[in-house]
């Protein structure tokens, strides 16, 4: 339970501004949902059902993903970059791997609060899926692989143009491309091939399937929990490498 005291903080943080945490939270998937879902998504039909029924669970994997992966990089490159309280903690009989555990978990729990937010949100606008405890899951795991993943890039930074640089190359387009707003068999070859390599384009299809009362995608399912397991160990390996 070594991790406990680093998640701990986090909440600390988040109860002293609760409000502006929810607001940053749902700040950018609404937005997605405003723009995409009942603007220009308004009476298109996708699969026999309406696009914003298509729409929402990528929005819900993009939601995770953004809300692990930012807070979790930016909070550990200020820390270990200008602050350096991560020496702090590196010097505490906390091991590497406790560290990075707590730090992605306290992603999981951003990343899935924000979902359950604007699964709330999307039930009161009158917008129903297919909600099941495996949906739940897999939202975890998206949050989790995302969590990892902004431990081993802030890990990795040298400085914060580096973070901001694997934003731009990666983060970004990987919210854009990989099938959130539409499904990856409309592109045409190689695109199409190449957009299956982001762990985001697997997530958006196991909750799309799910939301649409189909069974998992358990070829997407266990690439998605490759990656996590992935940018887990390589996270882990980063924090021990800097100790």
């Amino acid at each position: 339970m070594n991790f406990y005291p680093i998640i701990w903080k986090e909440l600390k943080l988040i109860r002293k501004k609760p409000w502006r945490f929810l607001a940053s939270s749902l700040v950018m998937p609404l937005l997605y949902l405003v723009t995409f879902g009942w603007g220009l998504g308004r009476g298109m039909n996708v699969g026999g059902g309406t696009y914003l029924e298509f729409v929402l669970p990528g929005i819900l994997a993009l939601s995770a993903m953004n809300n692990s992966f930012g807070p979790v990089s930016t909070s550990l490159n200020i820390s270990k970059l200008y602050t350096k309280t991560i020496e702090e903690v590196l010097v505490s009989p906390v091991s590497p791997w406790d560290i990075a555990l707590g730090r992605t978990l306290s992603g999981l729990g951003r990343g899935l609060f924000s979902a359950l937010m604007l699964v709330l949100v999307a039930l009161a606008t009158g917008v129903h899926l297919h909600y099941s405890v495996l949906f739940f899951v897999v939202l975890a795991l998206t949050s989790f692989c995302f969590g990892a993943m902004g431990v081993a890039a802030a890990m990795l930074a040298h400085s914060h143009e580096d973070m901001a640089n694997f934003n731009s190359f990666f983060i970004i387009p990987m919210s854009f491309l990989a099938g959130t707003f539409f499904s990856p068999d409309r592109l045409p070859q190689p695109f199409q091939s190449m957009i299956m390599v982001y762990p985001l384009t697997h997530a958006s299809i196991v909750l799309r399937s799910l939301a649409a009362g189909n069974g998992p995608a358990m070829g997407s399912v266990l690439i998605l929990a490759a990656y996590a397991a992935m940018f887990f160990y390589l996270a882990g390996r980063l924090v021990k490498k800097t100790a």
